[in-house]
């Protein structure tokens, strides 16, 4: 509805009384209304109002370190950002000039129990805050990123040593809600995002792609998301570090066959 002068106003009493106050108490009341019957332990309807919520996922990969083919196991930073829509979360009739809520306690409300299956070891940045935000837009899409480090678990095939390529998996899926429930899929557009450019001595990232997986147990079905990892060997590391090297050394210990036996001295200094 405009009025006379043509600015935009809204026909409920409770947008009418938004307008009356700032922006931080307006969200503080849109917060108190959308939370006031909310139940976080109950997970939403889903798209069309019955069956599982669909779950999409995106990570933008900030470093990958430390892979080391002793252990079999790398090292990842990256934003994991998961997104899916809560009908109960709507606002968009109570205030239409806020573009999104910043949520400052993530646990008021329902969120995914994704994780990591081939994890070994992972933390969440703290420094100088918890680096993890939850967005809620109007129309109840509801947006989660965190920033991680992991370090993960990746079977090595080394028969083709120092010329192999390894593939390393990143394994995400839901640990309590089967199919019925939750539904993973890939961000339709840049479901992974890479970094520039990755400090590694001893590997390059050659391609990654993603897949979509079922994790298949005695307790359900579940979602399964994969993102595969290519990692080729730089063989010039091994060329400058090893090779060259000893190659050097071989031919340094052949001068003693081409002197002359009666050189005793530079014989037993030669070696």
């Amino acid at each position: 509805d405009r009025d006379v002068t043509g600015v935009q106003t809204c026909a409920l009493p409770i947008c009418s009384h938004f307008q009356d106050i700032n922006a931080n108490e307006t969200k503080s009341l849109i917060f108190n209304k959308i939370l006031e019957k909310y139940d976080k332990n109950i997970r939403p309807s889903g798209i069309n109002g019955s069956g599982p919520v669909e779950i999409s996922i995106n990570l933008f990969v900030r470093s990958i370190e430390n892979i080391d083919d002793v252990r079999m196991e790398y090292k990842v930073m990256l934003s994991f950002r998961q997104e899916w829509i809560d009908p109960r979360l709507r606002y968009s009739k109570l205030a239409d000039n806020i573009n999104f809520l910043q949520l400052i306690v993530a646990a008021k409300i329902w969120s995914p129990d994704l994780f990591f299956s081939n994890e070994k070891q992972g933390e969440l940045h703290k420094l100088m805050v918890p680096n993890l935000f939850t967005r809620i837009y109007p129309d109840g899409r509801v947006t989660q990123s965190y920033r991680i480090s992991l370090l993960l678990s990746c079977p090595m095939n080394l028969k083709s040593y120092p010329l192999d390529e390894q593939l390393c998996p990143m394994r995400m899926a839901s640990y309590g809600w089967t199919l019925d429930d939750i539904v993973l899929r890939w961000r339709r557009k840049d479901p992974v995002q890479m970094a520039r450019e990755f400090n590694m001595a001893r590997f390059s990232l050659k391609k990654h792609e993603t897949v979509l997986c079922e994790s298949i147990t005695t307790t359900g079905t579940f979602g399964c998301l994969l993102l595969h990892l290519t990692f080729a060997r730089e063989f010039g590391f091994y060329m400058i570090q090893i090779y060259i090297p000893c190659s050097m050394l071989v031919i340094v210990s052949w001068v003693s066959f081409f002197l002359e036996p009666t050189a005793v001295e530079a014989r037993v200094r030669s070696q």
